[in-house]
Formats: structure tokens, C-alpha cells, sequence
């Protein structure tokens, strides 16, 4: 069956899937795709109930993976080169927003894995299995078990389209063959709330984490418990879903959320100027005191040791090359978030991932994520010339490690903050270490291995990224200056070959992680309390983290200063500290599209421009090879601009596809499209 819209989705035949056991999400995928059995059949008992359900974790799109290579960062952060325009951020650039229909790059509509497409198709699931549960035989542990699980994921698959296309009908019905559904449009605060409804069954339900999902007398004392037992880390439990219950609520009171009431009650929302008229630190209180409490008491059960779930270290020897000060802590730091390697494809995420989908499987890295993000120069990194690189935006959102960020945004222009004691003779020195863990820069000892090189690559064995260096091509280097290394190890190239079977790589972008918690509890608070000094102290939302504290856990994981005094006189100064530090610590991760749109700067300068750094080079080359990288000196360090963003009020949101409007006329289009 082809489904080529929503009705499709929500009214089309379903097949109902159903494996012969209980098994981890993983395993699902291995079931034989003729496994299709009769709906009294699917839902009798536990074990085929269960096997319905694992499909869902299946569908979860991996933004890594969608194709061979796919974009996932639509926001400020990241830019291909010209061999990738064709792929979604660089549409975004251009305000094609209607491309996402069609691009098979896009991981919104994507081939091999599609949000739009799943979201219904899992939506429809839901609803049938929730109006089947009657049909179980089964324990009351049972029951809650299955429904907390499909109540979490009807909020979920909502709320991620909501984050792209504004509020839905809430489909809470799987309606019958032929009958198309006229449910109105939803605003996106009206939508969030029946998200939170079903959030909050889940929490209800479920236990408390994957340790407890163990401790379920489904895990332990039946004959399904080998197969389940110590496999179950990627399950939905209670602290999942209380941290997007508090996502939800931050994301409804965020300042484009509130505004866009107007559109909805038949006025004209104030989309343009957020960042002079004030309106993007204009929050919706009572929703942002709801997300303070759902966050609070998560992170106060991470401070209290009742969840497993917490912090990677950032311990290295060597913070270049992601090399772990002891050999107990490999594929357990931070870089561990993001990948793993020579670990038997172990999935990443170590203890501070708390959603994920479906293991890839062996070997997926490889033909996808593992080659596009260094350079293709002499063939340095294999495959095509697609590169994925940051901007020059980004890496000035990396502040200094004395805690103070390098710029201040005035009057839609940067100026320099006399208090980072940046210099812009040595532009690398003294940073934020997340700086050095994330980015290839000049200078950069990129290839290690240098016995695998042939005499065209060896001259490249170091990085040349200054202005007119060999890695500045925009064809097949970096237009920008840097390369990204956060999700993928440099040592993915040609000489140290860490993308080759043998190594395991395995790489795999979380939905949610702890550190995003801390980040949005600290905005949530700062939406609702105007006193600052308030934001210092603990509350009965968070009895363990102050705001202040709570992005201060992050930095001190670094080992930096924690928010300076200047940016603690007034609650705007706050946010935009708050701001900054998730434009670093959840960097290339695909979150930026999300929050420039969600604080109305989306269309505000300096956020529309794209640029390089073009610095030139004072060193030889053989300076490096003694040297660290950091301690360079340049000269002639600024800006240059790549790309200008033309974007308008419309591009707050993504069009829905035109076939789907047309359905019925309270399903109206996003305006301006």
C-alpha cells in the first residue's frame, strides 16, 4: 500500500505485526517480514502484544541514516559544500522549505527513514493497540506496561512533528478504512497539552528506567527473561517521559509558541523584529512553570541517584584525538555519546542518552555518517565530495574557559566582549574544551597513520585551514575553516582507517540526552522568574539545582568557569547565556533549527548570515608537528560572509504537503504557503 498522505495513514488498512516473543528493540529487526498475523492473534496475549509494540521503536528515524548521506542541522550551525546543496539545509538556506517533500536526503520525509511517514503510521498503531488492550490476557503489570509504552508514543511522534509543522489534530482514534477524519487543526499549545495528557500516563505506568524495566516480573520471572533481561535500555520508562513532559511545556512556552496564539484565535502574530521589540524573552509563564516542575524533579532524581542515567565524563589524555585517560573509561566519555569504536558496534549514548531508536546494526556508519565530515582533498577522506562542515557562526558561539563568551550581540551585529580576554592573534587559545573536542582547526594533526598515505595525501597529514590553504577548497575542504569531529572521529580517513569494518564504528545521534535536561530546566525557570536573584537559589521545582547551577553541571563537567557575574544582573542576560551554552553543548546534534525558530530569531540578524574565518597563517608548516595547534598565531583573523538568509515571517514553519490541506477545511494550511 502506498501512503501518500495523512488519511492514508490514519484511516488506510494496517497490517498488524507481531513477533513470536518478547525480544529487545534490536531484535525486532531481525523478524521475518512475512510475520504478519491476524489482529485477535496480535493482541491476546503479552508476548504477540509486545512484538506489536516493538515495531514502533523500529520506526524512529535516525537522522545519521536517513540515506547515504542526509543534513539534519537546518539551523545557523553547519553548511555543505556546493556538491551537497542539494541536500535539505541548504534548501533551508535558500527558504525552499517545500523541498522537504521530496528530498530523500531529508529525514523528514527521507527513504530509508522518514519522520512524516512514520509518525502516522506509528500514531495509527498506538491507537489500535490502545483500543485493543481489552483483548489482552494478561497480568494488571502487563497491561500497564503496553500502555504506557504506546501512550508515550502517540505524545511523542506528535510532538516531534509538531516541532516542525505547529499544531495537529491529536489523533486519538484509529479510524475505520475510508473515512477521512475532519479533526480541526490544533494550536500548538492546545496540542501540547493532549501531548502532556498522554506524557503523563506513560509516567504513570511505566518503570522508572531501563534498571527497572529489568526488575518487571516480565523481564525476570518468565520464560521471556533471557531475552529481555540487561536489554532494555532503549525502553520507554517513567523518567523518559517526565523530561518531554517538561520538553513539551518548554517548547509550548517558548516565545514563538506564545505569539502565535494570535494566528489561531483569527489575529496576525508579530513573527519579524523578536530581538529589538522584546519579544523573544516574551515566554508563556504558566507553561514554563509546568516544565520547570516536570524537568526539576527529573533532574532532582539524577542528583539523588534514583535513576542510572547521568553525565559522561570528560577525562582525555589526548582531547584531539578523543583518546580516554584510562583504558576503563573507552567508549565511556563524552565522545561515547555520540560513537563508538573497536567496541563489537556497540550502540553510543553511555549513561547520559535517554532516547534513542533501534540499533543500525553492524557496519551502517560506514555507509552513511562516517565519511562526510572531513576533507575529500587528494582523497584524504574516501567517497564522494558531500562535506558537512560548521560555520563560522558556530565556532564563535564557543566561548573562552574563563566562562565568558568571545561576543555580544548588539543591534543585530557582533561586537567583542572585553571581558573574554580573547585574542584574536591567537583565536584558538584559552577556549572552551568542548572547542577542541568538537572542531578540526588549523594546524590540526589530522591523520595519524601516515604509513597508509601516498606521496599526494602525505602533504596533507596536517591540517591547512588557513585563508588560501590546501584545505580551503570549497569544492572538496572547508569553505568555512573547520571541520566537525564531535560526531565522527577525525581518524575516519584514509590512514588510520577507523571507518573500515575491523574498527566497529558505530555512531547514532540521541533524541534527547541528559545535558539537554539541565539546559532546559535552567530556560524553563528563566521563562517565568523575572527576579534574577531568584534564579540563584533552590526552589521546590529542582530541591537540588538552582537555573544557575544547573548550566554551571555542564560547564564544570569541562572543566571551565561556570555563568559570569555580567551575564547574572538581569534574566535577558540569563537566556541569552542559556542560549549560548545549548548552541555548544548540543552542537550538529539538530536541535539550533528548533530553538532560533522557537525564540523568534530565526528570521533576526546575525542569525540569517552564514560566514567563514579567513585568518592567515604566521607558523611553517613544520611548527606544527612540535607544537600544539592552539598556540598558533595569526593575523588578519574576521568574518566573511557564505550565505545570507532570506527568510520571512512563513519560514517559522514548514508547509504541510498541499494534498493533505486540501483534505478538509479545518485542516488549514501553515500561513504564507
Amino acid at each position: 500500500m502506498k501512503y501518500n498522505n495523512i488519511k492514508s495513514f490514519l484511516c488506510g488498512s494496517l497490517l498488524l505485526l507481531a513477533g513470536a516473543s518478547l525480544t529487545s528493540c534490536t531484535d525486532w529487526l531481525d523478524k521475518d517480514p512475512d510475520s504478519i498475523i491476524a489482529e485477535d492473534e496480535a493482541f491476546k496475549n503479552f508476548k504477540n502484544f509486545q512484538g506489536y509494540v516493538e515495531e514502533i521503536y523500529s520506526k524512529i528515524p535516525s537522522k545519521e541514516m536517513v540515506n547515504y548521506c542526509t543534513a539534519w542541522n537546518f539551523g545557523d550551525d553547519a553548511v555543505h559544500n556546493p556538491e551537497g546543496y542539494a541536500h535539505m539545509d541548504h534548501q533551508v538556506d535558500l527558504g525552499n522549505y517545500r523541498n522537504w517533500y521530496t528530498n530523500s536526503q531529508c529525514w523528514l520525509n527521507g527513504d530509508r527513514s522518514s519522520l512524516w511517514k512514520n509518525s502516522w503510521y506509528c500514531i495509527r498503531k498506538c491507537n489500535m493497540g490502545i483500543e485493543n488492550i481489552g483483548s489482552l490476557v494478561g497480568t494488571d503489570e502487563e497491561r500497564d506496561l503496553l500502555l504506557g509504552q504506546m501512550y508515550f508514543f502517540r505524545a511523542w511522534w506528535h510532538f516531534e512533528l509538531m516541532c516542525y509543522f505547529g499544531g495537529l489534530p491529536y489523533i486519538d482514534k484509529a479510524f475505520v478504512d475510508g473515512h477521512i477524519p475532519e479533526l480541526p487543526r490544533l494550536s500548538f499549545q492546545e496540542c501540547a497539552d493532549r501531548c502532556a495528557e498522554d506524557f503523563e500516563r506513560a509516567a504513570e505506568l511505566l518503570p522508572m528506567d531501563p534498571a527497572d524495566w529489568d526488575d518487571t516480573n516480565v523481564s525476570r520471572d518468565n520464560s521471556l527473561a533471557d531475552q529481555t533481561h540487561s536489554k532494555n535500555q532503549f525502553r520507554v520508562n517513567k523518567f523518559m517521559a517526565l523530561c518531554y513532559l517538561g520538553k513539551c511545556y518548554l517548547w509550548a512556552g517558548s516565545p514563538l509558541m506564545k505569539e502565535f496564539e494570535k494566528w489561531n484565535k483569527g489575529g496576525q502574530p508579530v513573527l519579524l523584529g523578536a530581538s529589538q521589540n522584546g519579544k523573544t524573552y516574551d515566554y508563556d509563564e504558566a507553561y514554563c512553570k509546568k516544565a520547570a516542575e516536570a524537568l526539576g524533579r527529573a533532574l532532582d532524581l539524577v542528583a539523588k541517584g534514583q535513576v542510572t542515567y547521568k553525565l559522561a565524563e570528560f577525562k582525555y589524555a589526548d582531547v584531539y584525538n578523543h583518546e580516554e585517560k584510562s583504558e576503563d573509561l573507552k567508549n565511556k566519555t563524552y565522545s561515547g555519546i555520540f560513537y563508538t569504536v573497536s567496541d563489537g558496534w556497540k550502540m553510543p549514548g553511555v549513561d547520559e542518552a535517554i532516547f534513542r531508536g533501534s540499533h543500525p546494526g553492524a557496519n551502517s556508519s560506514n555507509w552513511n555518517c562516517a565519511k562526510i565530515f572531513g576533507p575529500k582533498v587528494a582523497g584524504i577522506v574516501e567517497h564522494d565530495n558531500i562535506i558537512h562542515h560548521p560555520t563560522g557562526n558556530l565556532i564563535d558561539q564557543y566561548g573562552m574557559a574563563n566562562g565568558q563568551p568571545i561576543y555580544l550581540i548588539e543591534n543585530g551585529h557582533y561586537v567583542i566582549n572585553p571581558k573574554a580576554e580573547w585574542d584574536p592573534t591567537h583565536p584558538y587559545k584559552g577556549r572552551d574544551p568542548r572547542f577542541y573536542h568538537d572542531i578540526v582547526f588549523d594546524g590540526f594533526h589530522y591523520v595519524l597513520k601516515t604509513e597508509n598515505l601516498n606521496e599526494a595525501q602525505k602533504p596533507h597529514e596536517y591540517c591547512s585551514l588557513y585563508t588560501g590553504g590546501a584545505m580551503r577548497s570549497v569544492d572538496n575542504g572547508s569553505s568555512t575553516g573547520y571541520f566537525i569531529q564531535k560526531l565522527v572521529p577525525h581518524q575516519c580517513n584514509i590512514g588510520d582507517k577507523w571507518y573500515d569494518y575491523g574498527m566497529a564504528l558505530q555512531t547514532y545521534l540521541p533524541y534527547m540526552r541528559l545535558a539537554d535536561v539541565y539546559l532546559m530546566f535552567a530556560e524553563a525557570m528563566a521563562g517565568f522568574e523575572h527576579e534574577v536573584g531568584k534564579l540563584k537559589q533552590k526552589t521546590t521545582y529542582c530541591p537540588s539545582y538552582s537555573a544557575v547551577e544547573a548550566i554551571n553541571a555542564l560547564r564544570d563537567r569541562v572543566g571551565m568557569e561556570g555563568v559570569q557575574d555580567n551575564f547574572l544582573d538581569t534574566r535577558e542576560h540569563f537566556l541569552d547565556e542559556v542560549r549560548r551554552e545549548r548552541a555548544v553543548e548540543l552542537s550538529f546534534e539538530g536541535f539550533r533549527w528548533c530553538d532560533l525558530q522557537r525564540w523568534l530569531l530565526l528570521t533576526e540578524p546575525p542569525y540569517t548570515e552564514k560566514y567563514s574565518h579567513e585568518f592567515e597563517r604566521m607558523q611553517k608548516d613544520s611548527w606544527f608537528k612540535k607544537n600544539d595547534p592552539k598556540d598558533a598565531e595569526v593575523a588578519n583573523f574576521h568574518h566573511k560572509t557564505l550565505i545570507k538568509r532570506h527568510l520571512e515571517a512563513k519560514h517559522y514553519w514548514f508547509p504541510f504537503p498541499e494534498k493533505d490541506v486540501y483534505l478538509y477545511k479545518g485542516f488549514k494550511q501553515n500561513p504564507g504557503w
